[in-house]
């Protein structure tokens, strides 16, 4: 006699909570909006995708097709991820606005989960205009070069990689944000992990494997590594992803901002 009125109760907070995320998820959204940091990094994304697409498809062998164009511009495009996940947590502490913003929402996980919500619409939106920017790009300026290259195949897998990469690797720009509460320590880390510390490592040792981004890159470059595959790969970013995020929370629910 009492299941249906505990489903019924079950329902009822669920949606509460729905309604309440989404709520938070939207005005995490305005402050994003209301950046020109993130507006502009963005945007520079997208042009920088395109920019690399047609420089690399100019100068590859005319073999290459337009996945392997973008998928080569990677590296340098996570910069773009990276930056809005770090800037979407430290612009807050910068100027101390997370003292208005927990007054205004002071459950702390929800918070946190409205922040993340937001980040990933802005980052899954500009990582897949920025893929498909620079697809339509290289396959353009390979075209010009080469007429044959409007019959080869094209497999989307390695785009849908590239764009998951690119959000995944921003998740954990933001978690590292979160747990230092500022602007440049994390944002200099994650860079000089993705563009120096795994690039110079992966030239010394085969343990540079299980860095976040070369597991990650995997994702789309799934045969480039003897060991780890893209589920394996995307196993490992999750897990630096999990550990980083647990250490966030943990220190975002202790302290007093």
């Amino acid at each position: 006699m009492t299941t249906k009125p505990t489903r019924t109760a079950a329902v009822r907070l669920a949606r509460t909570a729905a309604v309440r995320l989404a709520r938070t998820t939207a005005a995490e959204l305005v402050k994003l909006r209301g950046l020109p940091a993130i507006l502009g990094t963005a945007l520079g994304t997208v042009v920088t995708g395109a920019f690399l697409a047609v420089a690399l498809a100019s100068s590859a062998p005319t073999a290459t097709d337009a996945t392997d164009v973008v998928t080569h511009t990677v590296l340098f495009l996570q910069i773009g991820p990276i930056l809005i996940g770090v800037l979407a947590v430290a612009t807050e502490y910068a100027g101390r606005q997370i003292a208005t913003t927990l007054t205004a929402t002071p459950n702390r996980r929800l918070l946190l989960a409205g922040k993340a919500a937001a980040y990933l619409i802005v980052a899954t939106a500009t990582s897949v205009t920025t893929i498909v920017a620079g697809l339509a790009a290289a396959q353009l300026t390979l075209i010009a070069r080469d007429r044959a290259a409007e019959a080869r195949e094209f497999d989307p897998w390695p785009a849908a990689g590239a764009v998951t990469y690119l959000v995944l690797i921003g998740v954990l720009a933001l978690a590292l944000a979160t747990l230092l509460r500022s602007l440049i320590p994390p944002l200099v880390g994650m860079l000089t992990v993705v563009l120096v510390v795994s690039p110079l490592l992966s030239g010394y040792t085969e343990h540079a494997r299980w860095l976040p981004d070369r597991a990650g890159g995997l994702l789309y470059l799934p045969t480039t590594d003897p060991v780890l595959g893209a589920r394996t790969g995307t196993i490992v970013l999750l897990t630096w992803i999990a550990l980083t995020g647990s250490a966030a929370i943990a220190a975002f629910r202790s302290r007093d901002a």
